[in-house]
C-alpha cells in the first residue's frame, strides 16, 4: 500500500432467512479483515490470507440482501424496516465496535404501505452514523432463460435519486446490483456526481452473471475511468433462489485488482484504491474533457 492509496475489502457470502445467521456472517467476515490471527477456522476463504489478516481495511462492502434472503415476496415485506429500526442499528454497531466504514446494498427498508418496500444501499461511517442511503432506481423486472420469471416491483419502490457520498475511501457511488447495466447511471455518477468509487453490491442470477456480469463491472470501470467494488451473494439461498457469485474489485483501466479464487465461497478480497493511478489514467485519457453534453446527441439527431 503506497501513500496514495487506501484499502477496502469486499465480502461474498451466501444469505438465508435467518438475520441472525446472517449477522453473525457479516461480524465474522468484518472481525477476520480486522484480526491478524483468526483465518484458519469458520471455512472463510481469503484472496491473499496475510493481507486480508493484517488490512488495515477503511471500507467492507457486502452484498445485495446482505441481511435477509428470504423465498417468497411477503417474507422479504415481513422483515423490511425503518433505517433506525433494530436490523439495521446492528450493523450500526458493527461498524462503530470495528471502527470500520460498511456499504450494505440492498437492505429491504419499509415502504410507503404495507405492500412495498425500498431496496436502500447503506453506507455507514466508522463511527456507526448512516452517512448516505440510495434506493435503487433499476428493479429487476425480467424473464430469465431456463429460469422463473422476477418482478421486483411487485412489492419494491423505485428510488428517484443519484447518490454520490465523500469518505476517506475516495468519493462513491452508490448503486444496488441490476443498476449495473444502465450506464447513463454510472455516467452520471461520474461526470456530475465526480464520483471514484463506483459501490455494486448484487445478488445476480447464475444465468446472467456468467453471461454478463464481469463484462458488465468491466465496462463500467472503463467509461467512467473509475474503481469498481462488486460485493456478490453466492450459492444456494433456498430451494427457490441461486447467485451466481464472483466478487471482484476493478481498477480504472478495467483490470480485476482483486477476486476471490472459489466463485462459490464466503470470504473476502481486499485491494488498494490507487488514486495516482486513477488520477494518471485520468490525465493521459481525459474523456471528460472530450464528452459531449446531452444536447449536442439531441441536436445531431434532429
Amino acid at each position: 500500500m503506497t501513500a496514495n492509496s487506501v484499502r477496502v475489502a469486499a465480502a461474498q457470502m451466501t444469505s438465508i432467512n435467518d438475520l441472525a445467521w446472517n449477522l453473525a456472517t457479516c461480524s465474522r467476515l468484518v472481525k477476520f479483515v480486522l484480526c491478524v490471527d483468526s483465518f484458519d477456522n469458520m471455512g472463510i476463504e481469503f484472496e491473499h490470507e496475510k493481507e486480508a489478516a493484517s488490512a488495515g481495511a477503511k471500507l467492507v462492502c457486502f452484498p445485495e440482501d446482505f441481511a435477509f434472503v428470504g423465498a417468497k415476496d411477503e417474507d422479504r415485506l415481513r422483515i423490511a424496516e425503518p433505517l433506525n429500526g433494530p436490523i439495521m442499528q446492528q450493523y450500526c454497531s458493527l461498524a462503530r465496535e470495528s471502527s470500520i466504514w460498511l456499504s450494505l446494498g440492498g437492505f429491504r427498508e419499509k415502504g410507503p404501505d404495507d405492500k412495498h418496500l425500498y431496496n436502500t444501499h447503506v453506507v455507514i461511517d466508522d463511527a456507526g452514523n448512516i452517512k448516505s442511503t440510495y434506493k435503487k432506481i433499476h428493479l429487476f423486472d425480467v424473464d430469465i432463460p431456463g429460469q422463473s420469471s422476477y418482478k421486483e416491483s411487485d412489492t419494491t419502490v423505485a428510488g428517484e435519486n443519484i447518490v454520490a457520498v465523500e469518505s476517506p475511501i475516495g468519493r462513491l457511488g452508490l448503486t444496488v446490483c441490476y443498476d449495473i447495466r444502465f450506464p447513463e447511471l454510472y455516467q452520471q455518477l461520474r461526470f456530475q456526481h465526480e464520483a471514484q468509487i463506483l459501490l455494486v453490491p448484487a445478488a445476480f442470477t447464475v444465468v446472467t452473471g456468467q453471461a454478463h456480469w464481469e463484462s458488465l463491472l468491466r465496462a463500467r470501470a472503463i467509461e467512467t475511468q473509475c474503481y469498481v467494488i462488486a460485493a456478490a451473494q453466492t450459492g444456494m439461498h433456498n430451494n427457490e433462489r441461486q447467485s451466481n457469485g464472483e466478487t471482484l474489485i476493478i481498477d480504472p483501466w478495467g483490470t480485476i485488482v482483486s477476486r476471490l479464487p472459489d466463485r462459490l465461497s464466503t470470504g473476502i478480497t481486499v485491494a488498494d484504491i490507487d488514486f495516482s493511478l486513477l488520477d494518471s489514467i485520468r490525465t493521459r485519457m481525459p474523456v471528460s474533457k472530450h464528452r459531449k453534453p446531452i444536447d449536442f446527441w439531441e441536436s445531431a439527431s434532429l
